[in-house]
């Protein structure tokens, strides 16, 4: 059954009463990955997984949410409104109310339904979904009169306040302004964008989910973030106006870092190219030339995983297999690192034996069977019923 159906009608059953149904899609990120922080460029796409909240005023003082993933319910006060550590899942709605509550807007009681098939811990930012979902929906019953971007950067400051995870905007942005056949260029300085025409006639995006989040993920996110701040401290040395990694050259990295600390010119080194890496995909993009964004993809996770440090043995295993097939054009890690999905460009008519073989090679080498998700680029946020 059609999944806004299945969440409009579980409304019903709960609440007796007809809702507004609101779809926000997950995302990938084709390329530009560790810029977001550096005031970089990134190439993300909203993808046809999504999240459906059902929602309705219920002229109470109480908020009531159900969720059919967790199969659970829960009923707060407006007045009431913390973190939750023992139901998590209800962070991502509440820390929007909370939201809303702290630019002035009134925000009455409602009910509210969520389900939705974004896989959950694989990287395809399913909160940020929740998130802008439930921001989308509350505009629109309530009449708040905000715009997508003015919801976007409410959203990601729900996940930095009630989440507790201090995410770029990318995520957020992904899920609302997502369009079809297209992959967004979002400046993370400006916030200018533009849509990139992506046309994967004969080829499929497949992601590979290692099924693998190491621990250390976040320490190492935060101590990535603080040797691309050392490496702009270095080079403000002698280029007093540079302000992030987004104005630096390469030949300014390896003049002011690499005589001082090696560690640091790799990680600076990594992300000044990866910044011209969105550049020069765009273009191929524009000119539709799959085979050279491919090949820009496996020079992404090389970085990430030499010059960045952010891959693991699970990730390169599964983009050294894919590798093996001529069909798979493309492939680099997705997301932070340490674990979460590879992304793949294949080759339609071979994408089953492709998928099968990397699957079996993975399983015989780490006893642990890979997800496996074909996504298409898709519409952002909108109301469907």
């Amino acid at each position: 059954m059609d999944l806004a159906l299945t969440v409009r009608n579980t409304f019903v059953q709960h609440f007796h009463g007809e809702p507004v149904v609101v779809r926000s899609p997950g995302r990938i990120n084709l390329i530009g990955e560790h810029t977001d922080y550096n005031d970089g460029l990134v190439l993300p796409a909203a993808i046809d997984k999504a999240v459906y909240v059902a929602v309705h005023k219920n002229n109470s003082n109480l908020v009531r949410l159900v969720s059919q993933e967790y199969n659970d319910q829960v009923e707060v006060g407006l007045t009431e409104l913390v973190p939750s550590s023992s139901k998590p899942w209800t962070n991502y709605i509440l820390g929007v109310v909370n939201q809303f509550q702290k630019r002035n807007f009134t925000v009455t009681g409602f009910n509210l339904v969520i389900g939705g098939d974004v896989p959950l811990g694989a990287g395809l930012s399913s909160s940020a979904a929740v998130e802008c979902a439930t921001a989308y929906a509350l505009n629109e019953i309530f009449s708040f009169g905000l715009s997508r971007l003015e919801l976007v950067k409410l959203a990601q400051l729900a996940e930095h306040e009630f989440a507790g995870v201090k995410c770029g905007i990318m995520d957020q942005f992904a899920s609302v302004f997502g369009k079809p056949n297209h992959v967004i260029k979002l400046d993370c300085r400006s916030l200018e964008y533009v849509y990139v025409p992506f046309d994967l006639s004969g080829y499929k995006i497949v992601l590979f989910d290692s099924r693998v989040k190491h621990s250390l993920a976040l320490t190492a996110y935060n101590k990535r973030r603080e040797e691309c701040e050392s490496g702009v401290q270095l080079i403000q040395r002698q280029y007093p106006d540079v302000k992030s990694l987004r104005d630096v050259t390469l030949s300014q990295v390896e003049e002011c870092i690499k005589p001082v600390d090696l560690t640091i010119f790799k990680r600076c080194a990594y992300v000044v190219e990866e910044i011209s890496r969105v550049e020069q995909a765009c273009e191929a993009l524009n000119s539709n030339d799959l085979d050279t964004f491919g090949k820009l993809m496996f020079q992404t996770h090389e970085g990430l995983s030499q010059a960045y440090e952010v891959s693991c043995a699970e990730l390169d295993f599964l983009i050294n297999e894919a590798k093996k097939f001529p069909a798979v054009i493309g492939a680099r890690m997705m997301g932070g690192g340490f674990g979460g999905c590879t992304i793949n460009l294949i080759a339609g008519a071979e994408m089953k034996r492709a998928t099968d073989l990397v699957t079996l090679s993975y399983q015989n080498q780490f006893t642990v069977t890979p997800g496996v998700y074909q996504v298409t680029p898709s519409a952002g946020t909108a109301v469907i019923v």
